[in-house]
């Protein structure tokens, strides 16, 4: 995407709402010198503090560019599950994890695992989590958003980018903890709502304003919408996308994750995934927290309306320019490569999807022939990207394979409905709110890494009698630290082999979430399975997850991570059997946390919950 241009109100909003951010976590954070102060606000953060903070911590570029670039393309609605699913479990997770962690008093999730288990459990978890966060999750967001900045502005690199962006976020989370990353995420989860309003308005204006035969409608369409209101044209536009239920064969999210699969990264993530939750562990009191949680599942519910209708309108409006932008983001060099291809002599093989057959067929049938010269086989299927599919399969050894030649940029949509139909004024606005999603998103697992590190390895480990006050050096040293290491691996990540940043993350932990839902979930459920039914049921995970990516290599992973917990709840049940505890696990309470439950949460809980399923009906 070519670059757009900035007015002065634009930067001039731009510059005030990133000052004003750091400003207001610095300043609310002021005075904040002890450890439960420093990770975990002191234990004083109010519901509606909790509830922004929440999902400001929680969206991202991923959902900006991924989740509206995924509605833009064949997933259409169905990818809204990612949020409409997390409303449900963000109740559960309110009214049946949250009460256990607080009356633990703990600073870590890992750290109730040792409550339950024993330490070795909790060090486990700890060096999972570590892992991730540091080496996936971190320089994941920091390369998401730069790539985000590079493409509205090509003069900035991804390295530069990413160091602007571990920047702003390493200022006020070093200095300021958990308050500080709450109160600016007061700003930013603002912004982030307010931006995906303006979006959605202006992208159904345009909508409703566009020439119909112009964006592809059919005559009859054409016939049928003269004269309608958007709401209709949009439905009728998009009638293939406007449903939840995707074939069993997807492989992104088939009806059966629905059932089982998507639960689980749901649970994991918002009920276990430390960056999510200190957020309520630093409640002040579990009603607090409840009501918190509650409220970022009613925000839930809104997210897909305004990232995910966007999307989809995109596509209604921009296809060219969506296969513009694949061409010159991914497909030219590959183009390039065929062009000079001589299948005699190559050791390159080429592929394409189903968008790159349709919108270029006679390209497409030329690599089938290409292909099937170069592996000596006649091409079989009824269409083109069948018929080389076929052939890919054919291919000997010391072939390269080319990066897939894709029909359509879709993760663009959201760039270009800024870029097209956002005027000057608000551009500064939306990009303020693009960046703030992705610097809270960081700034909270910055702080998250270094709670970890610091309670669960310097505290226990290194030195066990160290006072607040180095606790809390530690932690911001560990903020530093790992903000320098995300902004080295980020730029590592445009390597093609790791398939894309949403692909990277969503692999790596399906290796791991398995086991830390299931250890949770047994634990609960069964309290006199023994403590090596802990780290027994972690380590069961990883191995159980690769050994169906090697073995089952078409199983969707979201199916993949409900097998693989299914196989950690049956080895830690066998684990139980053989030794079972003799008395049953009892936790430690903290009397110091007020524990009553918020009866308003809980029936507005169970409001947002039955509207969830209510959408699910609407969009079957």
């Amino acid at each position: 995407m070519q670059g757009f241009s900035l007015g002065w109100i634009d930067i001039t909003v731009f510059i005030v709402f990133v000052v004003a951010v750091i400003s207001v976590g610095l300043i609310k954070s002021r005075g904040e010198s002890g450890s439960e102060d420093y990770f975990l606000a002191g234990r004083g953060l109010k519901w509606w503090l909790i509830g922004f903070s929440l999902i400001a911590a929680n969206i991202s570029t991923e959902q900006f560019v991924g989740m509206s670039g995924s509605a833009a393309g064949s997933l259409g609605l169905a990818i809204a599950s990612y949020e409409w699913l997390a409303a449900i479990t963000l109740v559960v997770v309110a009214f049946v994890f949250l009460p256990r962690f607080l009356k633990a008093g703990i600073y870590t999730i890992p750290e109730f695992l040792e409550y339950r288990y024993n330490a070795s459990t909790r060090t486990a978890m700890a060096i999972f989590t570590m892992i991730t966060y540091v080496g996936v999750t971190i320089s994941a967001v920091i390369y998401s958003g730069a790539v985000v900045i590079n493409t509205l502005f090509p003069t900035i690199g991804i390295a530069m980018a990413s160091v602007i962006i571990g920047a702003l976020a390493a200022i006020y989370v070093a200095t300021g903890g958990l308050k500080a990353c709450a109160w600016a995420d007061l700003l930013q989860g603002s912004a982030l709502i307010i931006g995906g309003v303006i979006v959605v308005i202006w992208a159904m204006k345009a909508l409703g304003h566009a020439d119909l035969t112009s964006i592809g409608a059919t005559a009859d369409q054409v016939q049928h919408l003269t004269g309608a209101n958007v709401f209709v044209k949009f439905k009728e536009l998009n009638a293939d996308k406007l449903h939840m239920v995707l074939p069993a064969s997807n492989p992104s999210i088939p009806w059966t994750a629905l059932v089982v699969g998507l639960w689980l990264p749901n649970f994991y993530y918002g009920g276990l995934n430390q960056y999510i939750m200190q957020r309520t562990l630093g409640a002040a009191s579990l009603g607090e927290g409840q009501k918190g949680i509650v409220f970022a599942a009613a925000l839930k519910l809104i997210v897909p309306f305004i990232i995910v209708i966007p999307g989809i309108v995109a596509f209604n409006l921009f296809k060219p320019d969506m296969a513009t932008e694949a061409y010159n983001t991914n497909n030219k060099p590959v183009l390039e490569a065929f062009a000079a291809a001589n299948p005699l002599t190559s050791t390159d093989a080429f592929v394409f999807n189903n968008d790159f057959a349709v919108t270029q067929p006679d390209l497409a049938a030329k690599i089938v022939a290409y292909n099937a010269a170069l592996t000596h086989t006649a091409p079989q299927g009824d269409t083109l990207a069948a018929q080389n599919e076929f052939l890919l399969a054919k291919i000997p050894e010391g072939i390269t394979v080319e990066k897939e030649l894709i029909g359509y940029h879709y993760d663009s949509a959201f760039g270009l409905l800024i870029k097209k139909l956002i005027p000057t004024g608000l551009r500064g606005f939306m990009l303020a709110a693009i960046l703030g999603a992705v610097v809270s998103s960081l700034a909270s697992m910055l702080n998250s890494a270094s709670t970890i590190f610091t309670m669960d390895f310097y505290r226990k480990f290194i030195f066990k009698n160290s006072t607040d006050k180095s606790q809390v050096l530690v932690g911001r040293a560990c903020v530093l630290i790992f903000t320098a290491i995300g902004c080295a691996v980020a730029p590592q990540l445009a390597n093609p082999k790791f398939g894309g940043v949403f692909n990277f993350i969503q692999e790596f932990q399906g290796y791991i979430s398995p086991g830390i839902l299931g250890v949770f979930v047994f634990g609960l459920l069964v309290r006199k399975a023994p403590a090596m039914a802990g780290v027994i049921g972690l380590c069961a995970s990883p191995v159980a997850y690769q050994i169906m990516k090697v073995l089952t290599p078409g199983i969707a992973f979201l199916n993949r991570m409900a097998i693989s917990m299914a196989i950690v709840m049956v080895v830690m049940g066998l684990v139980t059997l053989i030794k079972p505890l003799v008395q049953p696990v009892e936790i430690q309470v903290n009397h110091s946390i007020n524990i009553e439950p918020s009866k308003a949460a809980r029936n507005i809980g169970l409001v947002i919950v039955a509207l969830t399923l209510l959408l699910y009906i609407l969009f079957w």
